[in-house]
């Protein structure tokens, strides 16, 4: 979902580019730097062990293989929902496959390849509780998201004006919270909440209620004026719907009780 950019950015950049040295000039010569989500389980996380799993990530690695990068000459990054554009702007990354919907606004300081997935804002319950199937029986009852996201506020405005919402600085904080019965749900693209509730120990615990209640595209991004990047990085998403590998991809990280949509077209670089 949308985050706002945070007063802070700019100073996070800054040390970046410090720590890094001159931002793209920097990089590890022959290799692919990569921004990702580094703490969403499904679209983009990095495991105990240091490896990389989820969706984006096998999205980015079927990508980075099409341009010429093995997986060892891959290098990838962290990203956060505010400071994408500025990290492409910067050279900090060559593209973004961070569960990044496409709008016009960032479509004034990036351009996107893709989409390549569409996910909608939904709920995650507790398995158990069958008193919560749409966002109307939240009225009265405690809603879950990250300090910051319009989602819950996008039902508590429209569908459920009685709901108390509880911010928290992360999903997997609302996770808990969720289970505790702290909170009774939890809001945001029902591709992250299947990735929670697929992940390995939540099997059974929670159900997606199966709710569209937005439509986000996910595009890939790259730095503005980049065609060229562009046009090379959606021939690669074309290939992975044509070969099986994006299908393959989806029921891999989201379990098989998620209800995909069909692969979308690209609809950018035209």
């Amino acid at each position: 979902m949308k985050v706002p950019q945070a007063g802070a950015v700019a100073a996070v950049i800054a040390l970046a580019l410090t720590t890094s040295g001159c931002g793209g000039d920097d990089k590890a010569a022959g290799t692919l730097s990569i921004g990702i989500k580094f703490d969403q389980p499904g679209i983009g996380m990095r495991e105990p062990d240091g490896g990389f799993s989820g969706f984006d990530v096998d999205v980015a690695t079927y990508v980075a293989k099409q341009l010429g990068y093995t997986p060892d000459r891959i290098e990838f990054k962290q990203v956060y929902s505010n400071d994408r554009e500025l990290l492409l702007q910067y050279n900090e990354v060559d593209f973004v496959a961070a569960s990044y919907s496409i709008n016009d606004k960032r479509k004034e300081k990036v351009d996107f390849a893709g989409p390549y997935f569409v996910a909608h804002q939904d709920l995650l319950v507790r398995a158990a509780d069958t008193s919560i199937t749409k966002a109307e029986d939240l009225n009265n009852k405690r809603l879950c998201s990250v300090t910051g996201s319009t989602s819950a506020e996008n039902i508590r405005k429209g569908l459920a004006p009685k709901a108390s919402v509880l911010e928290l600085p992360g999903y997997s904080e609302c996770l808990v919270a969720l289970q505790d019965s702290i909170v009774d749900a939890m809001t945001t693209d029902n591709s992250i909440l299947a990735g929670y509730a697929a992940r390995k120990g939540n099997e059974g615990k929670f159900r997606l209620t199966g709710q569209n209640l937005s439509v986000e595209n996910y595009g890939i991004g790259v730095k503005k004026g980049d065609k060229e990047l562009q046009g090379k990085i959606n021939a690669a998403l074309k290939k992975m719907v044509e070969d099986g590998s994006w299908e393959a991809a989806v029921k891999k990280n989201f379990g098989p009780d998620y209800k995909y949509e069909p692969a979308p077209p690209i609809t950018t670089g035209s």
